[in-house]
């Protein structure tokens, strides 16, 4: 398999790499060999030569580093030339050239592109190569900033958002086809895809887990007043959610609870976050290890009010049972169940008795973090879905 990524699959500290390195490994074991090929953009650089050998479990890896800054001009031009800035940040004529002579030097069974943003190259894999062509979809992209343009208040970014949201939506749909194969993340998702009107193969399979990367700490009681945040700050939804909760949620809490704690942590934390800091809110910035920051923690927020997809964070807390308080949005593909292995919460005022139920009964709220952790095990075993991916390709009968 050749697989096509904009993201580098580590570190393990953000949804999208972690999605892809951990099918990826899985595959690999069940005896895929993998060649890499990453559009490394300037945003999200990762140099290969860091990469851990524990987690070098590709045949080849291929990168090519593409400036993709947001700036005004860029931004400018793309709405001059009635075209999407979110989608034009992703096109590299030196990629494109990368990925055409890696397609004639090598006969591949499959090419899978993560995430539509690649589907830019969809032309060349077909032109250059006979493998079964796979997009894995991690959400219904227009969707994500259809929701960030409905929560904005500045009325000329909504305009923006929203004629680059049509832009990304007329791509997203004009590309449904384009696939072989389509590996949506969540079945909304791909009963979403569906109506859209994709035609072709394709299957389900959610972002799994491996508990063994799990530790199973239990929580204690006496820390379910520490509520923890965690998610890449240079990421708009999750800085309108992280600013929702502290305006809407945090006060109250904080003066009914004194002994009460948030902690924040994400990659690329802006300045104006770290000012948010105060006696009861600890803004960490980008933490070394993220399993352990939400160990250390009893409650982890996750206040999610646009987005698509299965979101990994919220499943990472759940796996380490800890209790996550999410909206609907935020446990959209995850099939858990209120009250039992998990929380959830729409407006202020229910995020707010949730989380004040918590700190009432810690021993409760415990046993739901243990729930949450047996939820994942039973649900999203990884080596599973991989199973199924795996065996989605094999129906194409390669060889």
């Amino acid at each position: 398999m050749l697989l096509v990524t904009k993201k580098f699959p580590y570190p393990l500290k953000e949804g999208e790499p972690i999605a892809i390195n951990y099918l990826a490994k899985s595959l690999v074991a069940l005896g895929w060999q993998i060649d890499l090929l990453v559009l490394n953009t300037s945003k999200h650089f990762f140099d290969p030569a860091d990469l851990p050998a524990d987690q070098n479990f590709f045949h080849e890896i291929h990168s090519v580093k593409v400036h993709n800054h947001i700036t005004l001009a860029g931004a400018f031009k793309s709405l001059m030339a009635g075209q999407s800035y979110i989608l034009d940040r992703f096109y590299s004529t030196k990629f494109a050239q990368k990925l055409k002579e890696l397609l004639l030097q090598n006969k591949y069974d499959a090419v899978q592109l993560e995430t539509i943003y690649l589907a830019h190259y969809t032309d060349i894999v077909r032109e250059n190569s006979a493998a079964v062509l796979s997009l894995r979809a991690h959400n219904v992209e227009h969707r994500i900033w259809e929701r960030v343009a409905a929560t904005t208040q500045n009325p000329l970014k909504k305009w923006y958002l929203n004629n680059q949201n049509r832009q990304l939506r007329k791509f997203e749909m004009a590309a449904l086809n384009k696939f072989d194969l389509l590996i949506a993340i969540t079945q909304p998702d791909l009963d979403e895809f569906k109506g859209f009107g994709l035609q072709n193969r394709s299957v389900v399979a959610p972002v799994g887990i491996d508990l063994r990367d799990y530790p199973d700490v239990p929580l204690e009681p006496q820390f379910i007043q520490q509520l923890c945040f965690i998610g890449a700050l240079d990421w708009m939804p999750n800085q309108h959610g992280l600013v929702w909760f502290l305006e809407n949620v945090w006060p109250k809490l904080k003066t009914k609870f004194l002994g009460c704690s948030f902690h924040i942590a994400g990659k690329n934390t802006p300045d104006w976050v770290q000012k948010k800091a105060e006696p009861s809110v600890k803004v960490h910035g980008e933490v070394p290890d993220a399993k352990a920051f939400i160990i250390e923690n009893g409650i982890l927020v996750a206040p999610v009010f646009s987005g698509s997809g299965i979101k990994i964070k919220v499943m990472e807390g759940m796996a380490l049972g800890r209790v996550v308080v999410t909206t609907e949005i935020g446990a959209e593909g995850i099939s858990a169940v209120h009250g039992q292995d998990f929380l959830l919460a729409n407006d202020a005022e229910a995020f707010e008795a949730r989380i004040k139920w918590c700190f009432e009964n810690p021993s409760a709220a415990a046993e739901i973090g243990r729930r949450a952790r047996a939820f994942i095990a039973q649900h999203y075993d990884l080596r599973e879905i991989a199973q199924k991916v795996s065996k989605a390709y094999e129906s194409f009968a390669m060889h």
